[in-house]
């Protein structure tokens, strides 16, 4: 596991100060607490220092917008969907109030049935649900010579958890990332430093949303 991000900032920023800004009648978002970056290679940062990992991007971000939470990187390169769920139950030693769940991708690359992956993370949501986590669902595509049968019943996993489940959607955690020359290592489907910069804003904006919905707990 990589090691626990701490952020040390002020409160929530006034409109003066840049920071959030809530809407009338908007539930306070909660000021501090714990976010746990759930996933596999794509979250464990392979292949880039720690410090460009997105969690710990995620973690910057965070503090340059006033937000005192603790960020953790729990992300194991190689995991499929079966380990992550059967690491849950450590997952939840973290104490967290929100996860940020990323898995999937390992299973597609190795042609595994997506009813499978299905269950597996369907099972993780209501695990960390039961225990009152906020979860936001990192949506995941799979490379196109797998063919359009495979691709497209694999997409569908992640947005039928959310709505069954309820929870938040990131509908595609590679989102401006997959794909391009640059932001990606020599290998085609890790991100570089630049990459995880792109998929932290992919992120941010659907945590700031889990944040919200913690306050209003």
């Amino acid at each position: 596991m990589r090691n626990l991000f701490t952020i040390f900032t002020l409160a929530l920023c006034t409109m003066a100060g840049g920071g959030p800004v809530l809407a009338a009648g908007a539930a306070k978002p909660a000021d501090h607490g714990t976010i746990v970056a759930f996933g596999d290679s794509l979250t464990a940062g392979l292949g880039v220092p720690e410090a460009d990992a997105y969690p710990a991007q995620l973690q910057r971000k965070l503090r340059q917008a006033g937000y005192q939470w603790t960020v953790i990187n729990a992300g194991i390169s190689g995991e499929t969907s079966t380990g992550a769920l059967a690491r849950v139950e450590w997952v939840m030693k973290l104490k967290p109030d929100i996860v940020i769940l990323e898995t999937g991708a390992n299973d597609g690359l190795r042609g595994q049935e997506p009813e499978l992956t299905y269950r597996n993370i369907d099972k993780i949501v209501t695990m960390l649900q039961a225990k009152g986590v906020v979860v936001v669902l990192a949506g995941m595509k799979m490379l196109k010579n797998l063919g359009p049968a495979y691709t497209g019943k694999f997409a569908a996993i992640y947005p039928r958890v959310a709505k069954e489940r309820k929870v938040l959607l990131i509908p595609f955690f590679l989102d401006k990332v997959a794909g391009k020359e640059g932001l990606n290592l020599s290998d085609g489907v890790h991100p570089t430093g630049k990459g995880y910069a792109i998929v932290t804003e992919n992120v941010y904006t659907y945590l700031l949303k889990a944040i919200q919905q913690k306050g209003g707990h």
